[in-house]
């Protein structure tokens, strides 16, 4: 198969898709999902629902989540600090280690309404640059919401809040495999500081506008806002999400837009099986090298593509298989600081002991045309394997 003409094969369909579903005439609104999950968990095909304590009109939740990794690599502490290349969150290897430990305070909006989410660990580490640490840091989201009475279910929120780019989010319960993709990790943004909205044009679909600061920030640093579209589509066999990203992303100037189009398409034929497709396409128009440049060359204007492929199926009540193959490809090094195409492959098998508790055991295959990847403490090689155990606890009972 070629991969390239895969790719471009995608993107055309993706795009002919989104012009047939902005064609569609508007119906009967219908009220908005609740506040609570972000846009990205309603992307991710049959999350884990979390119960909730409740105090008067609070809901509290949280949940635990920790591993042990073995990298066949065996990379040292003196070559990478002893991590898996390209994992997120739970990059730490031939170790036990804690991914998150969260806690959510939520109040849906009726009208006005809150969420705030506290998370630590080494996921909290990775999702805030050290500039950010002094001012986000141990927070994935803290925003007020509102929803006014006889606004056909339109939703306004303001604050820190994750994005609604890609399959899957940041916590690994509401994820089907338990690492995360290369999409997720390199693609996309986590989260955006800004004003988000959301509309049900019609009883299965819903619209929103984002204005926010950019990728990953709470402060600017070039004076520019970054806006997004989002459209879900939401039916009995399938759902189809589509997100478009733009706005100055180049320190310090405004000169250069950083694009990005992610959209998934998640299919569920019935209760035992279902799968995805997720398509992300970046450009950054001007790097850090160039900007502020009029003549900056296509070599000053990386981008980046990828597309994945997961199906999971559920073998008994309790347990299930899950299957992921993605490729990436780096042009220009931007998002993984090296030039390079890589392919991944992720075996996980998910087991529920009981309500709030989950097993998952992981097998990832990761190799790229380069030599990217650590092995001791100073060689490097162009393929790493991993295998992981990972717990995850989440609790509350039911309001």
């Amino acid at each position: 198969m070629n991969l390239k003409a895969l790719i471009h094969s995608t993107k055309g369909a993706l795009l002919f898709g989104a012009l047939s579903l902005g064609a569609q005439a508007p119906g009967t609104p219908t009220p908005a999902p609740a506040a609570t999950p972000a846009p990205a968990a309603d992307q991710t095909p049959a999350p884990a629902t979390s119960p909730t304590w409740s105090v008067g009109l609070l809901d509290f939740s949280g949940y635990l989540d920790g591993y042990y990794s073995y990298n066949s690599n065996r990379p040292g502490n003196a070559a990478n600090g002893q991590t898996n290349d390209l994992y997120n969150f739970n990059d730490k290897t031939d170790q036990f280690n804690l991914s998150a430990a969260k806690f959510t305070i939520n109040h849906d909006p009726d009208p006005i309404g809150v969420h705030v989410d506290l998370l630590f660990g080494r996921t909290n580490t990775l999702i805030h640059s050290s500039s950010e640490q002094s001012t986000a840091n141990y927070l994935e989201q803290a925003f007020l919401s509102a929803k006014p009475p006889k606004s056909h279910g339109a939703e306004l929120d303001f604050g820190q809040f994750v994005t609604s780019a890609g399959a899957e989010v940041i916590e690994a319960k509401d994820n089907w495999n338990y690492s995360r993709s290369l999409l997720f990790a390199w693609a996309i943004p986590y989260y955006h500081f800004g004003l988000r909205t959301s509309l049900p044009v019609t009883k299965t679909w819903t619209a929103g506008v984002q204005v926010v600061n950019g990728w990953n920030n709470i402060t600017d640093n070039n004076g520019g806002v970054t806006v997004g579209v989002t459209s879900l589509l939401t039916k009995p066999k399938y759902i189809w999400a589509l997100n478009y990203y733009t706005g100055p992303e180049n320190y310090a100037t405004q000169k250069g837009y950083r694009n990005l189009i992610d959209t998934v398409l998640t299919l569920t034929p019935n209760p035992k099986f279902s799968a995805y497709i997720n398509y992300d396409y970046g450009q950054n128009k001007i790097d850090a090298a160039n900007q502020g440049k009029e003549n900056a060359t296509a070599e000053a204007s990386p981008h980046w593509q990828g597309v994945a492929f997961a199906a999971k199926g559920q073998a008994t009540a309790k347990s299930a298989l899950v299957g992921r193959f993605e490729y990436f490809d780096d042009n220009q090094g931007f998002s993984t600081g090296t030039r390079q195409e890589l392919k991944e492959f992720t075996a996980t098998y998910e087991y529920k002991w009981l309500s709030g508790l989950l097993t998952r055991g992981e097998y990832r295959r990761d190799w790229s045309d380069q030599k990217f990847f650590h092995k001791g403490d100073s060689n490097m090689v162009d393929a790493q394997s991993t295998v992981t155990l990972a717990f995850i606890a989440f609790f509350g009972p039911k309001r």
